[in-house]
C-alpha cells in the first residue's frame, strides 16, 4: 500500500507539470516572456518518456530586446546542502561560432532531453536550432531525479544582465510516511540552495541562466 501511495503522490505532480504549458511573464522591466512544455503532447511518446525516466522540456523566450544578445548557462552540483562545483554548460560568445555568438531573432528555442545512466550519471542534452550541448553529471543511484523548471515552478524573476534560475534536476522530499513529493521543493521559492539542508536532499543540480 506505501509504494502505491508514493506513486500516486508522484504522478499527481508530474500530471500538474505536463499540463501547464502556459506562457509566464514574470515581473521584470523588459517584458521578456517564457512558455514552457512539459515532455510531450503526443500521449504514446509520453508513455515511452515515461517507461525510459527521460525528462524532456520545450522552452521558448521571447522578447524584441533578444536580438543581439549573447547567453549563458551554468550548472552548480550540490551535495549534502553545499556547492561542490559551479561550472559552464554553455556560453554562446565561445561557442567558437561567430554566427552564433548572439541571438539573431527575438526567439530562442532550447529543449533539454534528460535522463540517469547505468553508470549513475544525470545525461542531459541542451537542443537549440542549429547545435546541442550534452553533459554527464555524477549522480546518486535513484529513479526519482526530476528535471523541473524553477523559474515556472516558482515563479521566479527572468530578466537582462543579470543571472537568474532556470532547471533544476532534484530528488524527492521524502515524507516521514513514505511518501514523496517534488512539486513541494520546486515550489518552495527562491532559497534554492539551501534545499539540501531544508529538505534532507542528497544531491540536485542547479542551472542559471544569463541574457546580455
Amino acid at each position: 500500500m506505501k509504494t502505491l501511495k508514493i506513486m500516486a503522490v508522484a504522478l499527481s505532480c508530474f500530471g500538474a507539470l505536463t499540463a501547464q504549458e502556459n506562457q509566464v511573464d514574470f515581473d521584470n522591466p523588459k517584458g521578456l516572456k517564457m512558455e514552457t512544455e512539459y515532455s510531450s503532447d503526443n500521449s504514446e511518446i509520453r508513455d515511452i518518456l515515461s517507461f525510459e525516466g527521460i525528462d524532456y522540456l520545450k522552452i521558448k523566450f521571447s522578447d524584441n530586446e533578444l536580438k543581439g544578445k549573447s547567453y549563458k548557462l551554468s550548472v552548480k552540483e550540490i551535495w549534502n546542502g553545499e556547492v561542490k562545483s559551479e561550472t559552464i554548460v554553455l556560453d554562446s560568445k565561445n561557442l567558437g561560432i561567430k554566427q552564433f555568438e548572439t541571438l539573431k531573432d527575438s526567439v530562442l528555442n532550447m529543449k533539454v532531453i534528460s535522463k540517469l545512466t547505468s553508470d549513475n550519471q544525470l545525461k542531459m542534452t541542451f537542443q537549440f536550432p542549429r547545435f546541442s550541448v550534452t553533459k554527464k553529471y555524477d549522480a546518486i543511484k535513484s529513479d526519482d531525479y526530476s528535471l523541473r523548471n524553477l523559474a515556472d515552478e516558482s515563479n521566479l524573476k527572468i530578466g537582462y544582465n543579470k543571472e537568474f534560475y532556470l532547471l533544476a534536476y532534484i530528488l524527492p522530499y521524502e515524507r516521514e510516511d513514505g511518501s514523496k513529493s517534488w512539486c513541494e521543493v520546486g515550489t518552495s521559492g527562491d532559497d534554492i540552495e539551501k534545499w539540501g539542508t531544508k529538505f534532507g536532499i542528497k544531491h540536485y543540480l542547479l542551472f542559471e541562466m544569463k541574457f546580455e
